[in-house]
């Protein structure tokens, strides 16, 4: 098992150094879903939500989100997204929204961190936006897919 990053010798967090990494693409894959009663998904799939187009807006919240990571995870590096894609998943039968966000980059660190707290605030954004009829939705299954790039090269979820 690796050694946790963060800490240095002391034990003290910090942040690590990714001064001397190669500049390399990296990309990460992440999603994750939320559930709720077939009448909230009928609002939000057939554009009725009081507060808008449900879906558009946490698009841009999750987009907002990834370049945001570093403000919001204390030893995120800040990093120059080069792309931010966005796409949700409706199963209408279950009741279930996926969304699952792709981040790229050219730098010396990865990308997962931007791709993860992308997912988390479009699930988030959904909830704000129809917690007044559905205050029993729930974000499951965040999860990081897949990650391309950088030294320790691809990983991919079993």
């Amino acid at each position: 098992m690796s050694k946790l990053t963060h800490l240095n010798a002391q034990g003290q967090a910090h942040m690590v150094d990714v001064g001397d990494k190669a500049h390399t693409k990296r990309v990460a894959v992440a999603s994750g879903q939320i559930c709720m009663l077939p009448e909230t998904l009928q609002l939000i799939t057939h554009g009725e939500a009081k507060k808008g187009d449900v879906l558009g807006i946490a698009r841009i919240a999750a987009i907002q989100a990834s370049k945001k990571t570093s403000d919001l995870i204390p030893l995120c590096h800040p990093i120059a997204l080069t792309s931010v894609k966005v796409q949700f998943d409706v199963d209408t039968p279950e009741s279930i929204i996926t969304c699952q966000v792709t981040c790229e980059t050219v730098g010396q660190t990865g990308v997962e961190m931007e791709a993860l707290t992308a997912v988390q605030i479009a699930l988030l954004t959904i909830y704000d936006m129809c917690k007044a009829v559905d205050r029993g939705m729930v974000m499951r299954d965040i999860k990081l897919l897949e990650k391309h790039g950088g030294k320790s090269g691809d990983w991919v979820a079993a």
